[in-house]
């Protein structure tokens, strides 16, 4: 089995097509699923995907789109025989308020959701590439080795109390099954910032505007979460971050969330004095 989290009866001699926004993320999934033999196809965004990355593909097996258009990332899978896809990496949040210019196919969707969350617009998308063949599958397939673990990744022991965890813990999950957002700051049972969608990084910063002590930053999901899409994901990034901010202890999701460059951020975090949990 080249994944955990492929699906049981995972064709790897079919196409996968990679969704791929910005980041490392899409980059180390690419470079995994390549390794283990499998015909990656690039659905890639305009001015979010890394034009390095997306030039490690050939002009065939890759197409650049803006965001917003769904009619031309359908036509993309379907033109690529692709019987698989996976989503990664960011786009930026604004863009989904502000300078998206949704095509009709985008609009007919949005027009049928109530809500618009995470969960009810990547949902739809996945049903519409079922209809052109694809499955939308598990997001952390072939990022095996970039999984958190259990126990300690950084450090070997923190201040924080059972107590302090626990806090932390059930805000963060409130948050995520209200889908307001994965993460949050605590401080010694007081709530210092909640993650929305503006993202780890803005919120992390937020919290260090305030003099608090003992800060812990939680990552979490929701109880039924949908690994399709919305995977929590920390990295060398999120630790600068956690240190401008002064955070040094975070907690997350062992099994569930995503470090990328796992070795990198354990060595990194290491030198910074941040301790990292896996729950």
């Amino acid at each position: 089995m080249h994944s955990k989290f492929v699906p049981a009866d995972f064709d790897s001699t079919a196409p996968l097509a990679l969704i791929a926004g910005k980041g490392r993320y899409p980059i180390l999934l690419a470079e995994n699923a390549r390794k283990a033999g499998i015909k990656i196809k690039l659905i890639a965004f305009n001015d979010e995907t890394d034009t390095g990355f997306i030039d490690t593909f050939d002009k065939s097996d890759r197409v650049v789109i803006n965001v917003g258009q769904l009619g031309k990332l359908l036509k993309a899978a379907k033109n690529f025989g692709a019987r698989y896809a996976i989503m990664a990496g960011q786009i930026t949040p604004k863009k989904l308020f502000r300078g998206m210019m949704p095509d009709l196919k985008a609009l007919a969707i949005l027009a049928t959701l109530k809500e618009r969350n995470a969960q009810t617009i990547f949902g739809a998308i996945a049903s519409e590439l079922s209809k052109v063949g694809t499955e939308l599958i598990d997001a952390r397939s072939f990022m095996d080795e970039h999984i958190a673990p259990e126990g300690f990744l950084s450090g070997s022991n923190w201040k924080i109390t059972a107590d302090a965890l626990e806090h932390g813990l059930k805000i963060a999950r409130e948050c995520a099954r209200l889908d307001i957002g994965q993460g949050c700051v605590v401080s010694r049972g007081s709530v210092i910032a909640v993650e929305a969608w503006e993202g780890t990084d803005k919120m992390l910063a937020r919290a260090g505007e305030f003099p608090a002590k003992d800060m812990l930053f939680v990552k979490t999901v929701k109880r039924n979460q949908d690994y399709r899409f919305d995977v929590p994901v920390i990295g060398e990034r999120t630790l600068r971050s956690l240190d401008a901010a002064n955070i040094r202890n975070v907690a997350v999701e062992a099994g569930k969330t995503i470090i990328l460059d796992l070795p990198e951020v354990k060595s990194q975090a290491d030198r910074l004095g941040i301790k990292i949990f896996g729950i």
